[in-house]
């Protein structure tokens, strides 16, 4: 486990204390970068160490798809930071098989307990804490490619459509309590994961892979979805829960 660095002392998140999951790489850690900027003390965790992590940030391996490591991660934030005012679930992901009927039940399983369970099970043990204070932000990190529900990621989309519709009944059940609960749904967004997700998907179909250029002409960055992260933390989003923001550059128009 490594320890916090200097940080910030101002800002708006001073005083605040953040856990992020999968912050080591990606959009993670770049999460992790504007929530010490903004003054908060962060614990970050993945299921190996890393160089990667942001400077300044504490870090404790950890695999969350568990019930034992959602536990085990649990007790280091309470060790660490002595209790959590904000938190993040970013961690995700899946490989893309030639169609939906061809992705075994191993992955299937590991799909729902990455993307979804393993924010059920942190969320079950961290939120009575914030309820007790009658304080918190929970901020659940989906994928605007639900909107597409493109058959060789269908264990992955399907597992984040679970997280988005449990993320906004936990907002309901949670709000009288002054916890904020919101989804954000990120789109295409250049980060080493993502890359070596198209091209798997590039290999299994011998082609170019997904065609998804955006309105806004670039892939995003993970400072894009950083950003909208920050906001929904922020007492700037004190009155928006249960909402879900989809940062994709325009690419899944919806009604």
């Amino acid at each position: 486990m490594t320890t916090f660095g200097n940080g910030s002392e101002k800002g708006e998140l001073a005083g605040k204390r953040a856990l992020v999951t999968g912050g080591s790489r990606g959009i993670g850690a770049a999460v992790v970068r504007q929530l010490l900027d903004a003054g908060a003390e962060v614990l970050t965790t993945a299921r190996s160490a890393t160089s990667t992590v942001p400077e300044g940030a504490a870090f404790v391996e950890a695999d969350v798809r568990t019930r034992a490591g959602a536990e085990a991660l649990a007790t280091a934030a309470q060790e660490v930071l002595g209790g959590v005012d904000v938190l993040i679930h970013n961690v995700g992901g899946a490989r893309p098989h030639k169609a939906a009927l061809a992705i075994p039940d191993e992955e299937w399983r590991d799909a729902l307990d990455l993307n979804f369970l393993a924010s059920v099970r942190l969320d079950s043990l961290l939120a009575p804490g914030m309820r007790e204070r009658r304080s918190g932000v929970i901020v659940h990190v989906s994928s605007a490619a639900v909107a597409a529900a493109v058959p060789p990621f269908l264990h992955y989309e399907a597992a984040k459509a679970a997280l988005e519709n449990y993320s906004r009944g936990l907002a309901s059940e949670l709000a009288p309590y002054g916890i904020r609960v919101n989804t954000v749904s990120p789109g295409r967004v250049a980060t080493p994961g993502g890359e070596a997700t198209r091209e798997q998907w590039a290999r299994l179909t011998e082609g170019p892979g997904p065609d998804t250029t955006t309105p806004l002409g670039r892939d995003g960055r993970p400072d894009d979805i950083a950003n909208a992260v920050l906001f929904l933390v922020s007492d700037r989003a004190s009155w928006l829960t249960g909402s879900n923001l989809f940062v994709d550059g325009g690419e899944f128009p919806r009604g």
